[in-house]
């Protein structure tokens, strides 16, 4: 029997909010019409019933952005918009979601959570060899998550009702032509049933 860990990934404040740096540019939006922060809750409820565990990841920086290595025009939008900032409002989990006491929280700053994180180590000192991921944006986090547990070597299960990107065609895109290539795609209402 494999044991599962579910992964919320960067469903933080400032990029799913609407009073976000990044959710109030319309992400927020996309949020709330997939449902996505209760789509996420059920699926957490049913894996802390069933014992497993909830591993938050956000995406955060320092004030002055020293931490921060990526060269990209990504990175230095975020910059301009002061977005991410460790210690600050934006880098905490809606309320909705957030987690439990003594529930994992790694912050990273790089699209890749397992970059210079624990995540990695973490994992395997659990025993955890299935990956259920959650989160946004689905063709940036979502997708770098799925690349890298496969090659870790992780069954990855991708929650689709529980993803989601301020384009809508770039969450299909990844959806149907993508993700599948590194896991399997499910619903969270097939998932709860799998546990």
């Amino acid at each position: 029997m494999k044991k599962t860990a579910l992964l919320v990934i960067d469903v933080q404040n400032d990029l799913v909010d609407p009073r976000g740096k990044i959710g109030s540019e319309g992400m927020s939006d996309v949020v709330k019409e997939r449902n996505l922060l209760a789509n996420i809750r059920r699926v957490q409820d049913a894996m802390r019933a069933h014992g497993n565990p909830v591993v938050f990841i956000n995406v955060g920086f320092r004030a002055d952005y020293a931490d921060a290595i990526s060269q990209s025009a990504r990175l230095a939008r975020l910059k301009k918009k002061n977005a991410l900032v460790i210690g600050t409002w934006g880098l905490e989990f809606p309320e909705e979601i957030e987690p439990l006491p003594g529930e994992m929280i790694y912050t990273k700053r790089a699209v890749n959570p397992f970059f210079n994180t624990g995540l990695l180590t973490w994992l395997r000192a659990h025993g955890i060899d299935e990956l259920a991921l959650s989160g946004v944006h689905t063709h940036q986090a979502v997708d770098s998550t799925a690349r890298y547990a496969d090659d870790c070597g992780f069954v990855v299960k991708v929650i689709e009702d529980c993803c989601a990107s301020p384009d809508p065609e770039l969450h299909r895109i990844e959806i149907e032509k993508i993700l599948p290539l590194f896991g399997e795609i499910v619903s969270s209402e097939a998932f709860i049933a799998t546990l």
